[in-house]
């Protein structure tokens, strides 16, 4: 009879699974951010009530939320070049649209997608903030640059930083759809390796291993980083009060 399941198969695939956690990894980590300071951006617009952009940035979010993120990368892997050629036949240039590496749109997908959805919770986390601060920093002649960079981001920070931390690993195992755009990372070399020996389950457990793991990493270092901020934070707001005091 044969083995129906190996497990010395899944901890031997786990190293070579693991040469790709780079990729992974650089995936989240720069859509991350970018997601964060676009967010952001989305975030002081729909408070300002900009004209114009606050109805762009409406639609933007509403379309981002309601479709698929796998919708979203297969419009970006195709859209991006279908625009290309179009720009290089109306404006008589030559960009070579087979030159995009296939990582910039997974790139592009993820991030829009986590700006789309890090934007609301940014937003909540910045209405938190008490007024009075922020009131009192201006009248003190700070900019609304200044205020935010010192006063409100550092504490909306501290209200967003859970959500913020769910977001991430939700953006860790999303990375895992990049397949679709031909980039090689670990759940599609997982693929891979078991269509070379046709033991998939054995490498799909391998490969679940490996972001169970790093989803645990991450929750300990969000815990770790929650409580630290907030050690540092009650710091800060004792000393604002001593100072008041005297």
């Amino acid at each position: 009879m044969p083995t129906i399941f190996d497990i010395e198969l899944v901890f031997s695939l786990i190293p070579k699974l693991l040469k790709y956690l780079p990729v992974t990894l650089e995936l989240t980590v720069i859509s991350m951010i970018a997601g964060l300071l676009l967010g952001l951006l989305l975030a002081i617009i729909k408070m300002k009530k900009i004209p114009v952009l606050y109805q762009i940035s409406v639609v933007f979010i509403s379309f981002i939320r309601g479709t698929p993120i796998l919708v979203q990368l297969y419009l970006c892997y195709a859209g991006i070049p279908l625009l290309l050629k179009y720009y290089n036949y109306y404006h008589e240039t030559s960009y070579n649209v087979n030159s995009i590496p296939a990582v910039f749109y997974v790139l592009i997908t993820l991030s829009l997608n986590e700006a789309a959805y890090n934007s609301e919770v940014i937003r909540a986390a910045l209405l938190s903030v008490d007024k009075g601060q922020t009131e009192a920093a201006q009248s003190l002649g700070m900019t609304y640059g200044q205020v935010l960079r010192r006063i409100i981001l550092p504490e909306a920070f501290i209200v967003a930083l859970p959500t913020l931390g769910n977001s991430l690993i939700g953006l860790m195992k999303g990375t895992s759809l990049a397949f679709v755009c031909s980039v090689v990372e670990i759940t599609a070399q997982s693929r891979i390796l078991a269509g070379n020996n046709l033991r998939f389950f054995e490498s799909y457990v391998a490969v679940a291993l490996i972001y169970w793991a790093m989803t645990i990493l991450i929750e300990r270092a969000i815990v770790f980083l929650e409580k630290r901020l907030d050690i540092d934070f009650k710091s800060m707001r004792k000393r604002k009060g001593d100072v008041i005091l005297d």
